[in-house]
């Protein structure tokens, strides 16, 4: 590639040959030959008595000269922009009415800063198939009011809801025949309990009595936040703000600590100044937790300014489903649901696309939710994808990480009898471990099936 012009203004490059090319002059005509020679003098003797001047009226010249050569240049193929098929489409409004609204789901996410709202707009990027199927992903209050927008609210079919919202909506405001209107698609990740606070607070004990912020109501950590501390003993002066509202005062003193529930790891704490003089507060998992939570843990990779090197911070987590509205069979409401799930499960490997959020990597379409009952189109495509062995060893490998973390009988009687060597053990496991274990689980498992057969 030749070295490219110095001036800013120089286009001569970028025009054609035969433009910025000299023209050929009639200097065979001696009237004209010494006519040439004297204004190319004249230019000379310009340039040398007038210095900047010139030159400005040279570059304005040439600007002009310019505008219109590159109004003519006719555009090749490749540079034609071509307006989207879906606005050329027309018709009278009742038919664009019609076509808008037949195949559009509504995704109830959460906060616009969380996690689930981003899964809802991925969900809304891979699904989307213009009139055939859009997904609508919806800012709202958070996972907590999510039930509530999905039982209640026009124009919402799914909703990303924590499981101890569905708990607490069956137990605590007895809402109706809620086993029977609310069904899962499939689980999501589980969301992380982080609490933010200075460090003069070692625990959460040190919380008592002091301000703290669980979001702004109808968030996850509004409701999961406040389960939390409930089951410790540990009572609080309890906050509604806004998140970032709420860091400010922390910053300032004005509140002692501050909570949030949500898929780790996230901008809003990884963005915390190392000399913030915050930390994150552990939250150690007992069996005050066992029915509805699980274990989880912070690491230096994840929040490199709140953590020290080599320290992770013990947490507890809550698991999340893609909750569906159970709509009657042959409804308008059911087979836009119906096509939804359908396209989920069918283009599931676009979520695992590395530009895509890493949490989906941690979804197991074929885990199940204790107390929840799977949507029967879900059923149905799982039961069509079980003959794929990437689905098969998911969910052999869903199962030996519920008896790995939670829900393996010993375990559960070791525990009501105090005894919690095997959970320390699960717990010290680095994640090297833990993957060479389960493998070590499936090939048994594998074997066990080749006797049976």
């Amino acid at each position: 590639m030749g070295r490219q012009s110095r001036d800013p203004f120089d286009v001569s490059a970028h025009l054609p040959k035969s433009v910025h090319e000299h023209p050929p002059t009639d200097s065979h005509s001696p009237d004209n030959d010494g006519e040439g020679h004297w204004r190319y003098a004249q230019k000379q003797l310009c340039v040398f008595f007038k210095g900047m001047g010139c030159l400005t009226v040279g570059i304005i010249a040439s600007i002009l000269v310019a505008i219109p050569l590159f109004v003519v240049i006719p555009l090749t193929p490749a540079q034609a922009q071509e307006i989207p098929k879906s606005l050329e489409k027309g018709g009278t409004d009742a038919a664009l009415k019609q076509r808008r609204n037949t195949w559009t789901v509504g995704v109830a996410g959460g906060q616009l800063s969380g996690t689930y709202m981003t899964l809802a707009d991925e969900l809304a990027e891979v699904l989307d198939d213009g009139d055939n199927l859009r997904v609508i992903p919806i800012v709202t209050y958070g996972a907590a009011s999510n039930l509530d927008d999905v039982l209640y609210l026009r124009g919402v079919d799914v909703g990303m809801v924590q499981s101890d919202v569905f708990e607490y909506f069956r137990t605590q405001r007895k809402t109706l025949n809620l086993e029977r209107r609310i069904h899962y698609i499939s689980r999501l990740p589980v969301s992380e309990i982080h609490v933010l606070a200075g460090v003069d607070i070692k625990t959460i004990e040190d919380l008592r009595g002091k301000k703290v912020n669980f979001g702004p109501a109808g968030s996850a950590s509004s409701l999961t936040g406040t389960i939390v501390f409930q089951r410790l003993g540990v009572k609080v002066d309890h906050v509604l703000l806004d998140n970032a509202t709420a860091l400010q005062k922390l910053k300032s003193g004005e509140l002692a600590g501050l909570v949030r529930v949500i898929g780790k790891p996230v901008g809003f704490f990884a963005q915390i100044p190392a000399d913030s003089g915050l930390h994150l507060v552990p939250i150690p998992f007992s069996k005050t937790f066992a029915d509805m939570y699980t274990l989880g843990e912070f690491t230096r990779e994840e929040y490199p300014t709140l953590i020290p090197q080599g320290e992770r911070i013990d947490t507890i987590a809550v698991p999340a489903v893609l909750a569906v509205f159970n709509w009657p069979k042959n409804t308008d409401r059911y087979w836009r649901v119906r096509k939804f799930t359908e396209a989920l499960f069918t283009k599931w490997d676009k979520f695992l696309e590395p530009h895509r959020h890493p949490k989906w990597r941690d979804v197991n379409l074929a885990a199940t939710v204790p107390r929840w009952t799977r949507w029967s189109v879900a059923e149905e495509m799982l039961s069509r994808m079980q003959r794929d062995p990437r689905v098969a060893e998911s969910q052999q490998k869903d199962e030996f990480q519920q008896k790995d973390m939670r829900a393996g009988d010993s375990w559960q009687k070791d525990m009501r009898a105090g005894d919690w060597s095997f959970l320390q053990s699960v717990i010290n496991l680095t994640e090297k471990q833990r993957e060479e274990l389960y493998h070590e689980f499936f090939q048994r498992q594998k074997q066990r099936e080749s006797v049976q057969r």
